[in-house]
């Protein structure tokens, strides 16, 4: 099982470990800052150091409780090794914003239309998509959206994220947005849950920032109609 460092801090940047499992290029650590590709976020990038040698992260995958550490070539070393790690922060800080972003643009759907009507995303590192199951929005009504966004970004609500138990958890309504968020939460001893202080509340596994006024300044960048009951939105960010 690979401790998930990003969990206690989305700040870290750097950290030691020890290698429990080696495959060729993908190595297993007991414990990681590296966040692997999942719920539309992708994985974190950068490189680790072991007996001298220098090797880049370009890939980062989950399997069960373990984090599988693809690197770019075959790793120099043997289980039980100690590697240092350095993520690339820049990538990661803007993959958080973008993630915090997102969960602001639910919560206003969440709360002015008392259901939650995104049905997908995907973060990318410099935009993010969102699918929103809304007839009757338009470009304009985005950008309405959008600009709500941006001043209640601005007020600066804090974000904070906290483990819960699962009991506690099924008793919170709308805590997971999905079907599948849902049947996650069943099958889970402890729940993670990412609030935005004032406006939003659900179970999520990613790394976000720690208050709204980092994530700067919200822009539409594409409005696309996939049909009548998909409506797709396209972001990026200023600072």
């Amino acid at each position: 099982m690979t401790e998930k460092l990003y969990w206690n801090d989305a700040y870290a940047k750097e950290f030691s470990a020890r290698i429990t499992m080696l495959n060729g290029n993908e190595v297993v650590l007991d414990k990681t800052l590296f966040y692997p590709t999942g719920g539309g976020q992708p994985n974190d990038t950068g490189k680790i150091t072991c007996n001298g040698n220098e090797y880049k992260v370009v890939d980062v995958k989950s399997n069960n409780d373990e984090i599988i550490h693809v690197l770019d070539r075959n790793l120099d070393a043997h289980v039980g090794d100690t590697v240092s790690g350095v993520i690339d922060w820049d990538r990661r800080y803007k993959l958080m914003r973008l993630h915090s972003a997102i969960h602001l643009i639910d919560g206003i759907l969440e709360n002015k239309y008392n259901s939650s009507m995104i049905t997908g995303g995907q973060i990318y590192e410099d935009r993010a998509r969102i699918d929103i199951d809304m007839q009757e929005l338009n470009r304009e009504k985005a950008e309405e959206l959008i600009s709500e966004a941006n001043k209640i970004a601005k007020e600066g609500h804090e974000i904070q994220a906290r483990f819960i138990p699962r009991d506690e958890a099924l008793k919170i309504e709308r805590l997971a947005r999905t079907e599948t968020g849902k049947e996650l939460i069943k099958n889970l001893d402890v729940v993670r849950v990412v609030e935005i202080k004032g406006l939003d509340m659900q179970s999520d596994g990613g790394t976000h920032v720690k208050n709204t006024n980092e994530i700067g300044t919200i822009k539409l960048s594409k409005f696309e109609n996939k049909g009548k009951h998909r409506k797709r939105i396209e972001i990026i960010l200023e600072d």
